[in-house]
């Protein structure tokens, strides 16, 4: 969390609070809104059989909240369908760093076996919900069968962080029951407050295209590095397929945690013979449930095994237990997996090594009638949805843009809404809500799926300023959202409210506009050399005060830019519009010609060829060269 970035408190409880409140009585703490009965569990009585809530201290002797740290083996899967949190959970036990925001002060929440006066039953945890961290405070109750617990525990009969951390969870999202059925990005998001992104292996031909494969494997190696979170699974295609093992071992649909991207150095000639290579890519992954793992080449015990040298098994840390951790060669990986969710705790900090990003935040909403317009399919409603704008500032870059709706599990289910976003290129000058679509270019719509949130990482790109459109599938239907937007570079974020200028009260005596006007400079041909490469032109558009600027083309006397800009004009007639092209040089720019279009005519995206004269006194000097416009006006300002 950053420096002054604030924690809510679920249910307004205050730990700090609860903790002395229960020290001062001398009593353990007894949750009022998550209370140790059958209303924590399920909203349908005796779904999990005869429960017995049991603190730590009935279970075992010696309860800790870690035993020698946290690792991947804390977390196996209970009698909740939630692989997907319990996925989650193994992969968060790999980062101390996250788990140290998830886990806040861990050490003085841990047993004190020297002060146990100082223990009050109370534990706290920290979730990241729709942009902001909040903590959410339990009592230690857990449930239990035969002195077992039920859902997640860790393979040490005294460790209770997974325990704990599930049951937080739990009552964040109502009951227990809540928990079954899941997506693993969304836990990942919860854990971090990073942007997921799931890859379809099948579609990216990952298994069949070996620079693919590579490519693949070099990604996600970086995002380890980074600390990212990583998961696999392969997707059952029916409600039979459903936690089948295949004769490989592997479980459908079934969320497994991948905890190590690495390249494995190889002994001898016989394995390099076989695989043709001195450097073998292999990953870890971990079923929740423990056991159940990979039957493959490398799975443990294999023949493979003989070939890597004991100080690199030593380094990986391998045994061969049935505790639900293997290995598997990244090809296998790529055959067997299909899709592999990433979740990148993306990093805003200016103190760090990595990739820094620059972040755009808002949350908005769909809301009848006037922003809730639906997809793209929907061309008469779609852009009454909300607008949101960002400039990306250099050429050739790239951005992330994600979408979360704000929905919530409780004791019904969730019930998401089917949402997706379209991102355009506009106007280098956009500042009003767009009305007309013709106009703009299409960069990419993502698909549109009922998951809480959808997440598109895309480039290059041009120089220029975008707008993304979120929107739920079909028109009319409310809900709140979370969107987040990352460049490289300061990115001028801002929510697209107003649909023309706003005359304020401190400007009263201004005029109103009468004219907009719509400039796309197309291109220039056969301009004058300014160099012995040509020129590097760019272009200047000049309008009732307002300077835009595109972005310079190297090299070229042909340039093509298909840059545009918008105008809300006042006085069309006195004040035309003026358009220069200069030369882009170190010390001083050079003029190469101007237009200035003077018409005060509607217009409908009519493509013109205009001539390029001198400036000031060469004002009637034609200058080399041709210059292609297109010009949409009108005095209706909500037609573009």
């Amino acid at each position: 969390m950053g420096l002054f970035e604030t924690v809510k408190k679920y249910k307004n409880q205050d730990y700090n609070a609860l903790k002395k409140e229960c020290k001062k009585k001398g009593t353990l703490f007894i949750d009022p809104e998550f209370p140790p009965d059958e209303r924590s569990l399920s909203s349908t009585p005796g779904k999990f059989g005869n429960i017995v809530w049991k603190r730590p201290k009935q279970i075992c002797d010696n309860p800790k909240l870690f035993v020698a740290g946290a690792s991947s083996g804390d977390v196996t899967q209970g009698r909740l369908g939630n692989c997907w949190f319990v996925a989650a959970s193994s992969c968060l036990a790999s980062s101390k760093a996250i788990w140290n925001k998830v886990i806040p002060d861990c050490k003085s929440q841990e047993w004190d076996e020297q002060k146990p006066e100082e223990y009050a039953g109370i534990f706290r945890f920290q979730f990241w919900r729709f942009g902001y961290w909040t903590e959410v405070v339990i009592d230690d109750f857990l449930p239990t069968v035969n002195d077992q617990l039920v859902f997640i525990h860790s393979q040490s009969r005294n460790e209770f962080w997974s325990a704990l951390l599930e049951k937080a969870y739990a009552k964040l999202f109502g009951n227990y029951q809540a928990l079954d059925g899941g997506e693993l990005s969304e836990a990942l998001e919860d854990f971090t407050g990073g942007v997921s992104d799931t890859l379809d292996l099948i579609k990216m031909e990952v298994a069949a295209k070996p620079e693919e494969r590579v490519a693949l494997f070099a990604r996600m190696q970086k995002e380890m590095d980074r600390h990212s979170l990583m998961a696999a699974s392969i997707p059952a295609t029916s409600a039979e397929d459903m936690e089948v093992t295949t004769e490989s071992g592997l479980v459908k649909g079934h969320a497994y945690g991948i905890t190590a991207v690495k390249n494995v150095h190889l002994e001898g000639s016989g394995l390099f013979g076989l695989f043709n290579r001195e450097k073998l890519p292999m990953i870890r992954l971990r079923n929740p449930w423990g056991q159940g793992e990979w039957k493959g080449a490398f799975s443990d015990g294999s023949v493979e095994w003989k070939k890597i040298s004991g100080s690199d098994k030593e380094k990986l840390g391998l045994t061969f237990e049935d505790d639900g951790e293997f290995w598997m060669t990244f090809e296998d990986f790529c055959k067997y997996f299909h899709q592999t969710a990433i979740c990148r705790v993306v990093n805003t900090s200016f103190f760090s090594i990595n990739k820094t990003w620059h972040e755009g935040l808002s949350h908005g909403a769909w809301t009848k009638p006037e922003r809730a317009g639906g997809c793209p399919n929907h061309k008469d409603t779609f852009l009454k949805n909300p607008q949101y704008a960002f400039d990306v500032t250099d050429d050739d870059d790239e951005f992330m843009i994600q979408l979360m709706q704000k929905s919530t599990r409780d004791k019904e289910g969730t019930a998401n809404k089917t949402i997706g976003f379209t991102v355009l290129k506009v106007e280098n000058n956009r500042r009003y809500r767009i009305h007309n679509l013709s106009l703009q270019e299409k960069v990419f719509s993502t698909v549109y799926r009922d998951s809480r949130s959808m997440f598109m990482r895309y480039g290059p790109v041009k120089k220029g300023r975008y707008v993304v459109v979120p929107s739920t599938f079909e028109p009319d239907q409310e809900a709140s959202f979370l969107l987040r937007v990352y460049t490289s570079s300061a990115n001028n974020f801002m929510v697209l409210n107003h649909d023309k200028p706003v005359k304020h009260w401190w400007n009263c005596c201004s005029k109103t506009p009468v004219m907009v006007t719509y400039v796309k400079v197309i291109k220039a041909t056969g301009l004058e050399k300014q160099d012995t490469r040509g020129a590097d032109p760019y272009c200047i558009i000049k309008c009732e005060g307002e300077t835009v600027y595109t972005r310079a083309i190297p090299n070229t006397v042909d340039p093509e830019w298909g840059e545009s800009a918008l105008f809300f004009r006042k006085n069309p007639v006195k004040s035309p519009m003026k358009i220069q092209i200069w030369n882009n040089n170190v010390l001083r720019d050079q003029f190469m010609g101007k237009h200035v279009f003077l018409s005060a005519d509607d217009m409908q995206a009519q493509v013109l060829e205009v001539d390029l004269f001198g400036r000031k006194s060469e004002s009637t000097v034609q200058k080399p060269g041709k210059l292609y416009l297109l010009i949409t006006q009108s005095r209706q300002l909500l037609s573009v």
